[in-house]
């Protein structure tokens, strides 16, 4: 791995049950709330396997617009839908086993030999999708504060 060039930090608290609330650290970003499925929560934000798949898609859908920009095409709505399909492991452990995701692009006509060149390379610029396609490493460091009576 290479030397750290970037970093930034998001902070995180629990609201109720499995309802957290995340901060990104943006001025002009909204917090957001999270929340897992019933039985342990309530579906009132999306669950971790949902947030994976958004960011899978928003920082693929950017590698994609970025390359259209750099090869000059006109690019209209963009959208796409992620089907997340789970399965369990050695371990019976629920785990994501699979991400499609189908993007849609409107370009004119004209612009379309553009996107074939972008077809062959835009993914591998993606950061999310090409780190979790390789693996993370990630280290959990856990605090007790106790509460005083």
């Amino acid at each position: 791995m290479t030397e750290t060039e970037k970093e930034y930090s998001i902070n995180i608290r629990r609201i109720e049950s499995y309802k957290f609330e995340i901060d990104f650290n943006l001025e002009k970003a909204d917090k957001i709330i999270v929340d897992e499925d019933p039985p342990q929560g309530n579906n009132e934000g999306g669950d971790p396997s949902r947030m994976l798949a958004a960011s899978i898609a928003h920082c693929t859908m950017s590698s994609l617009l970025f390359c259209m920009e750099k090869s000059r095409a006109t690019v209209g709505e963009m959208s796409a839908k992620a089907k997340v399909a789970f399965g369990r492991d050695e371990n019976k452990r629920l785990r994501i086993t699979d991400i499609r995701l189908d993007i849609d692009v409107k370009v004119p006509d004209a612009d379309i030999p553009k996107l074939q060149r972008c077809i062959p390379i835009f993914e591998d610029f993606c950061t999310v999708t090409q780190s979790v396609k390789k693996g993370i490493n990630i280290k959990t460091e856990i605090k007790f504060n106790r509460e005083k009576d």
